[in-house]
């Protein structure tokens, strides 16, 4: 074992500067008990008097019983003043949280052009700072600001900035490339300069405009960086910070650091997908780790070595970060693919079962005419086990209205929908933003009394894609919606020449996987808990 890292995560703070990254008190909290269960060792709040949001969050995290340590964030105290005069420095120390981090200068062009101070007063203003914060019984961690640029063009005075926070107590001493335009080569020979001249815990800060934070974190840690900050999923400000799903496995799983416990590494998938819920920021599905893509095997010859030896074409067994390997049907599918996709689901698939190519004829039919299931697992899921006979009718369709209307400058849709279950019909109206919402308000109302448990069901995204440009409107569309209940994640698929047409049957499918637990248990327990299926 290499050694023990410390992991900060700064997504409650740094993360939200992120374009369309919006938190609330309620989501930080959230947040904030996922990262715990995850491991992480310290955990960014925010700045405890810049906003109410974060005001609110210090106060309820008081409250919170965690082993991660809540951290504040400020900056250094403001020119010229002391630091018992620097209502930002005095807010944190009354936040009651253990560690503080506060950003202080350490490229001397931002001193004389942000802060348009001297360089003698900047050094003053980060030994005074942190003296302040141990005087009040804090664990002290100095980002230093812009340090890499800061190093490249007047490495001494870098380095004062450094002596001055640890001189004043500073308990780790954070190297930020924060316009993200240093290279691995360049980090590591400046961090390994750092820890030879100066004998303190170093962490390091990275954002990721060349694509290159995380692999400046590894070379940062092999150079003798002991702390990483990062964010869930590299949520930032411009292309984001250093993404902690990526650092933590890479350090742990691949260069023999230990980072978190081996367990709560197996929960990384689900903590990244639930921070991607909370914070309503879909996840990009080949996101190293935890993407749903992360594991998946399309082309028939990857499947077909997958199947005999996951090695062949993986590069760790996806369960050790808690996600799953998928197989992608679609029409450059060939045996393999199906095979290995419905003996994930029990069902007795086999090259010389008669059911093995005519599905594969259907698939390919269905493929031509405009149907992706490579991004619709749900959809291919009942595909399959129709097929196998392994479904059984939930509700059969009599009928459907639409009724849009403007009025007053406003939209309003309304659906009727007409259905029978089990012999009874079921005749229901409900109102929605659009028709899509109306006709899956109305659906969910002659179908709650039956299956209660549909009104968990939250349609988190829906897509629609034209499928041949030059019909114009007359096109044929494509409709994918995903669906949660917030322990899973499904995707299903629609196709027709009427938009409402395709929505509907992409909304049928997925309320019927939902449901499709209680046939499961019906026909004998078959396999939840083995599906590898779209977790988006």
């Amino acid at each position: 074992m290499a050694g023990e890292i410390f992991v900060f995560d700064t997504t409650l703070r740094d993360g939200t500067q992120g374009e369309g990254i919006s938190l609330s008190a309620d989501d930080k909290i959230k947040i904030a008990r996922k990262l715990d269960t995850l491991g992480v060792h310290y955990i960014e709040g925010g700045n405890p008097g810049s906003n109410n949001k974060d005001i609110e969050f210090f106060k309820r995290a008081k409250e919170l019983r965690l082993n991660a340590k809540i951290t504040a964030f400020g900056s250094t105290r403001r020119k010229n003043i002391t630091a018992e005069q620097d209502g930002n420095l005095q807010r944190i120390a009354e936040s009651g949280v253990p560690a503080a981090t506060l950003v202080g200068k350490a490229w001397d062009f931002h001193v004389h052009t942000a802060l348009q101070t001297t360089l003698d007063e900047n050094l003053s203003m980060i030994y005074d700072s942190f003296a302040f914060l141990k005087r009040h019984a804090m664990e002290a961690i100095y980002d230093a600001e812009h340090f890499f640029d800061g190093f490249k063009h007047n490495p001494e005075y870098a380095l004062a900035a450094l002596r001055k926070a640890h001189e004043a107590g500073a308990d780790w001493l954070v190297l930020c490339d924060t316009n993200g335009g240093t290279l691995p080569n360049e980090i590591r020979d400046i961090v390994a300069r750092v820890s030879s001249e100066l004998d303190a815990p170093i962490g390091i800060h990275t954002h990721n405009d060349c694509e290159l934070a995380v692999a400046n974190t590894l070379a940062a840690v092999q150079a003798g960086a002991t702390q990483v900050q990062g964010t869930i999923n590299g949520y930032g400000e411009r292309c984001g910070n250093a993404n902690l799903c990526s650092i933590i496995p890479n350090l742990q799983l691949k260069l023999g650091y230990r980072c978190i416990a081996d367990e709560q590494m197996r929960q990384l998938t689900s903590a990244a997908r639930y921070v991607s819920e909370i914070a309503n920021a879909h996840m990009p599905v080949g996101q190293p780790f935890v993407g749903s893509a992360a594991f998946a095997h399309k082309g028939g010859i990857h499947v077909s070595a997958v199947m005999k030896d996951s090695k062949t074409y993986e590069h760790i067994a996806p369960e050790l970060v808690g996600n799953k390997q998928r197989v992608l049907v679609s029409e450059l599918a060939g045996q393999s693919n199906i095979i290995s996709k419905a003996q994930e689901m029990g069902l007795d698939v086999n090259a010389n079962n008669e059911h093995t190519k005519s599905i594969i004829d259907k698939i390919k039919d269905l493929e031509h005419q405009g149907y992706q299931f490579e991004g619709a697992d749900a959809s291919l899921e009942l595909l399959l086990r129709e097929a196998f006979g392994e479904t059984k009718e939930i509700f059969r369709l009599e009928s459907f209205k639409m009724l849009v209307e403007k009025s007053a400058g406003q939209m309003v849709s309304e659906a009727i929908v007409k259905i029978n279950v089990d012999g009874q019909t079921v005749y229901t109206a409900a109102e929605g933003n659009g028709p899509v919402n109306a006709l899956d308000n109305a659906l969910r109302k002659a179908l709650v009394q039956f299956y209660p448990d549909i009104m968990d069901v939250v349609l988190s995204d829906y897509k629609v894609r034209v499928i041949d440009e030059k019909d114009a409107t007359a096109a044929k569309v494509r409709v994918m919606i995903e669906s949660t209940d917030f322990n899973n994640t499904w995707s299903t698929v629609g196709v027709s020449d009427n938009i409402i047409e395709a929505s509907w049957e992409a909304l049928v499918d997925s309320i019927r996987y939902a449901l499709l637990g209680s046939e499961k248990q019906e026909s004998g327990q078959a396999m939840r808990a083995q599906l590898g299926l779209v977790n988006h």
